[in-house]
């Protein structure tokens, strides 16, 4: 009793029975459901729908049908090819977004602009470099859905119009995504080398590019991963693939056949989860 009267202020305290700091955690918590409330009125949130009897009743006896999936040799043998089909879209229309990103994402970064090495950067490019970032703003901006609507009208029915969707919208975040991790790197390298007289294509290959080659790798990958959910979803709208079968499917309420093409989707998610994997650590 005596050490803890003699004790200096702060010191041999007893351990506090409450949390400091709930008063802020508790005023935010009330400040977040103040600012969700009207987004879930205006919304019209009403999960209590779904265990109303007319839309539960369908939904179990639909989701009772997925056990157990379609297994027989023509069904596989139509899903094999329909998810070769969504494989060949998600990985042509991420080609193309690539071929559009990279020079974009190369005319964006400020690290290889040569007149920002002696200070603000000149007016030209900097010019050149808001239009490149609105632009990406703007493909980007636009979902692959609609792109894809688009092109249905402009090109009909089929795969182009999906690979088309895929390529304007991911070439869009792909740019924004590579200007910002080359922005963030460790600028010494291509400076030293764009003093020097290289170009800025030099600067990125051999400074930028080693530095960040497992980041870029891996955002691409995952961005392919996004490609193939997303050529799904276009199946859709008429862009082919697993997506046509399985809205087939659904209207059909074929829940046996739905069941088997989800698994499918897992294992592309898994493959793909995996492709990242591995050349992170070849990269590494």
């Amino acid at each position: 009793m005596l050490s803890l009267l003699h004790a200096p202020p702060g010191k041999n305290r007893p351990p506090a029975r409450h949390d400091p700091a709930w008063r802020g955690r508790l005023a935010w918590a009330v400040v977040a459901l103040v600012l969700l409330w009207p987004m879930l009125v205006l919304t019209e949130f009403k999960p209590w729908l779904l265990l109303a009897p007319d839309a539960l009743k369908p939904s179990l006896r639909f989701l009772a049908d997925f056990v157990p999936p379609r297994w027989d040799a023509e069904f596989l043998a139509l899903v094999a090819r329909e998810t070769w089909r969504t494989v060949a879209i998600a990985t042509a229309g991420l080609t193309l977004a690539l071929v559009l990103a990279v020079p974009l994402a190369l005319l964006s970064v400020r690290v290889l602009s040569v007149s920002s090495l002696t200070g603000p950067m000149a007016p030209l490019p900097a010019l050149v470099r808001l239009l490149v970032r609105w632009l990406l703003v703007v493909l980007r901006s636009v979902p692959e859905l609609i792109w894809a609507l688009v092109f249905v009208r402009v090109v009909g029915l089929g795969p182009t119009a999906g690979v088309l969707a895929i390529a304007l919208t991911f070439a869009g975040m792909l740019g924004k995504v590579y200007a910002e991790i080359l922005d963030s790197a460790e600028p010494h390298a291509a400076a030293s080398l764009l003093r020097n007289g290289s170009g800025r294509l030099q600067a990125f290959l051999y400074a930028l590019l080693p530095q960040n080659a497992a980041e870029l790798t891996s955002y691409t990958v995952y961005r392919w991963e996004c490609a193939i959910r997303s050529s799904a979803v276009l199946g859709f709208v008429g862009a082919g693939g697993l997506g046509q079968q399985m809205d087939a499917s659904m209207k059909m309420f074929e829940g046996a056949e739905v069941a088997t093409m989800l698994l499918v989707f897992m294992a592309l998610v898994w493959l793909a989860d995996r492709i990242s994997a591995w050349l992170r650590q070849r990269l590494a």
